[in-house]
């Protein structure tokens, strides 16, 4: 059952009656970014709206890396939950991979600075990657699907029925024309999907929000970003060549 109304038919997101949540706190005053930060949360909402993301009593799990978009996920849903417009229980969980050089307390810090529920944990697959593919390899493809199965592994024990990850309308087309291009098949980034197990759903409330809005919200809020390429293996990507 989906427990929002229709954010077709709402109009324009308003201000929290409430203030606002302390992740706030210190944004800019300008109208350019209040506008930006009201279509983010209006394109969110409208997505988790449209797939009927909500059911009563959830708890999502929210993957956060460190990048632009996982930051801007959690800050998007915490708005939204902090309005009054998200009625699930939001939990922030960073897997930290034993990349090399990775900065164990920058995600920590941020977190227990807003007091924001989460839970990190150390689990070394990048020791896996390595020890399975050549040198030389691309270790994105490996490494997402060990990621992703602790991931679904951790939502089970902390009772989440939802991974939340922070893809956006770019990664949706252009794993789409990978696909296409190189598959052979129509296939894209479903919103809203059902993991193997049949027990966790996979939900992307960013599928219409634009990674340009995202990266100027980032540069807006200083996240304090962690970049995706410590592994060094990012270059030559299929991805990057759709883009």
């Amino acid at each position: 059952m989906n427990m929002l109304p229709d954010a077709r038919t709402l109009g324009p997101i308003a201000d929290a009656a409430g203030g606002f949540h302390p992740l706030f706190a210190d944004v800019p005053s300008s109208v350019e970014f209040n506008k930006l930060r009201k279509r983010l949360l209006r394109l969110a909402r409208q997505a988790i709206d449209d797939f009927s993301m909500v059911k009563s009593g959830d708890r999502w799990l929210v993957a956060l890396s460190g990048g632009k978009d996982s930051y801007g996920l959690l800050a998007v849903l915490l708005d939204l939950k902090w309005r009054g417009l998200l009625p699930v229980e939001l939990l922030a969980c960073n897997l930290d991979q034993g990349q090399p050089n990775f900065p164990k307390h920058i995600l920590p810090d941020y977190l227990n600075k807003y007091a924001i529920p989460h839970r990190i944990e150390y689990q070394d697959t990048y020791s896996v990657v390595t020890g399975k593919l050549p040198v030389g390899s691309t270790y994105c493809s490996l490494c997402s699907r060990l990621r992703r199965g602790h991931l679904y592994r951790i939502a089970r024990e902390e009772g989440c029925s939802a991974l939340v990850l922070g893809h956006h309308r770019e990664d949706i087309l252009e794993t789409f024309f990978m696909n296409l291009f190189h598959g052979g098949r129509l296939a894209a980034m479903p919103p809203k999907l059902l993991n193997d197990d049949g027990d966790v759903m996979v939900l992307r409330p960013l599928a219409y929000c634009a990674e340009a809005d995202l990266e100027k919200f980032a540069g807006a809020m200083k996240f304090p970003i962690i970049p995706c390429d410590l592994c060094g293996s990012q270059d030559g990507l299929q991805r990057n060549a759709m883009k």
